[in-house]
């Protein structure tokens, strides 16, 4: 495999380049956090196309083919279905915002008083996040180069913190780029047609499947459902999306370039589920579903090739890494260390450098925890889902409902942060982390008491909606880059 080795060499050689590069551009805070708002739409639609389609979508969307068949394409068919809906309906207006983070939106809306209890649950999502996606570097490195989990996790996320802490938003900016191409060629181009070949075309594969393995809904309405909850609502929130619509050059970029993206997504799933089917026909008895990928990667693709698609499982994973890892680093700085020194007060000009080492800072302290956190976690998925569930459960209604209920208020708002992260807290206690019900009932309660609480409560005050029309039509510019808190009437 000397050839493949190369080629995986290579590639994490030009990642920790690209980092070195796009030091050199990001010398304010506004490049380094969200690479200047100046991505067009080709850069826009690659770079959000590779966040969302991480080591889960390829590496578990081949395993969820591999086991349920083509209705295995549900999971990324649903992130695919939300980051349309984000585009469709909400990134224009989130993008006309120029803020950072999700918990400033809410400062804005709100009135200055939601940022922090946000914060620290988006906080909580985006590192657990990371921690995942560093944790699928063992699996990986161990089909690359047999090895070690702990010394895998660790070279992995140390060339992604690496260049994120050099570069912020610019260098993950050209390196999901690259990811993207990478993924493209590997699992579209090369990838999806070797292995139907190889597996004797369609009607072959028909031929030794059951027939559910071709029915659309085989893997289960309740499981459909729960993935459009977790997944489909999850990308209209998550501080990692938002975060790269705030790159975009204007609301039309963020548009058509999240159309252009979400639509790739689909196509992205049905070509995994695909590949596992095929993988189910090859080899019918793998001891795990997540092994279909590396194993049809090993056995069924030429030298060289097999080296590519390697690649792209790892920019998959790389490209989802990098950006929970710059979104975590984004919210602890700026919603929570910054709130709690009170860090609200008026800067000097001369001191967006610093904000910049800050910030960078914050990625090499994000980073050094992530990786610690991903060598002693031993359950990646009852992580993830504590993560989703909070994230769901907690800030769905109050995001959603800022963006379309005027009558919303900032007790309303913390009320179902609190009511429905708690509730979702509970009932994973009573009936298990992987369980529905609590993502279902968390959502609920937290609709229920944003609903009753704001209209028990004295509408938001006016000067405060005022502002945020005016922010959502792009009209306050200037106010883009100073601290929100400033440019935020206090509600009386």
């Amino acid at each position: 495999m000397a050839v493949d080795y190369a080629v995986i060499v290579v590639y994490l050689a030009g990642m920790l380049a690209m980092g070195w590069w796009g030091m050199r551009r990001a010398k304010s805070k506004s490049e380094f956090l969200v690479a200047g708002r100046r991505l067009g739409p080709w850069m826009y639609s690659g770079t959000m196309a590779a966040i969302v389609l991480g080591g889960a979508s390829t590496i578990g969307g081949v395993g969820l083919g591999y086991k349920y068949g083509l209705s295995g394409a549900w999971m990324v068919f649903t992130i695919g279905l939300g980051l349309l809906a984000l585009s469709v309906f909400f990134s224009a207006r989130i993008a006309r915002l120029k803020v950072y983070t999700v918990s400033e939106m809410l400062d804005l809306r709100y009135g200055g008083r939601a940022g922090l209890i946000t914060g620290v649950v988006m906080w909580a999502y985006t590192l657990m996040l990371a921690v995942t996606s560093t944790i699928a570097y063992a699996t990986i490195f161990d089909v690359l180069f047999d090895m070690n989990r702990t010394v895998a996790i660790v070279l992995g996320g140390s060339i992604v913190v690496a260049y994120s802490a050099l570069g912020g938003m610019w260098s993950i900016t050209l390196t999901d780029m690259v990811q993207f191409v990478v993924k493209t060629i590997g699992v579209l181009i090369l990838l999806l047609p070797i292995a139907v070949i190889k597996a004797g075309g369609f009607a072959e594969m028909k031929a030794q499947l059951p027939s559910e393995y071709f029915a659309p809904l085989g893997i289960g309405g309740e499981t459909i459902f729960t993935y459009v909850l977790i997944y489909t609502f999850g990308m209209l929130i998550g501080q990692d999306i938002w975060q790269r619509v705030f790159t975009a050059r204007n609301d039309k970029v963020a548009s058509w370039g999240g159309t252009v993206a979400g639509t790739y997504c689909l196509v992205y799933a049905l070509a995994g589920a695909v590949i596992g089917t095929a993988a189910k026909v090859l080899y019918p008895n793998l001891a795990s579903a997540d092994d279909a990928f590396a194993t049809i990667v090993k056995d069924a693709l030429p030298m060289g090739v097999r080296g590519l698609v390697l690649a792209a499982a790892l920019a998959a994973v790389m490209s989802t890494s990098s950006g929970a890892l710059i979104a975590c680093a984004t919210v602890a700085n700026n919603d929570i260390w910054q709130r709690l020194r009170g860090a609200a007060a008026q800067r000097a000009d001369g001191e967006a450098h610093d904000e910049v080492k800050g910030n960078r800072a914050f990625i090499l302290l994000m980073g050094i925890a992530v990786i610690a956190i991903a060598i002693a976690l031993n359950n990646v998925i009852e992580a993830l889902t504590v993560a989703y569930n909070l994230l769901v459960g907690g800030l769905l209604v109050p995001i959603i409902g800022g963006l379309l209920w005027k009558r919303g208020t900032v007790y309303g708002a913390l009320s179902s942060v609190v009511v429905g992260g708690l509730a979702v807290i509970g009932l994973m206690w009573k009936f298990g982390i992987l369980a529905n019900e609590p993502v279902y009932y968390g959502l609920a309660a937290s609709l229920v008491a944003y609903v009753a609480v704001s209209l028990a409560t004295r509408p938001t005050d006016e000067a405060t909606l005022a502002n945020w029309r005016e922010r959502l039509a792009g009209r306050s510019p200037e106010a883009a880059e100073e601290p929100v808190a400033e440019s935020v009437p206090a509600a009386h």
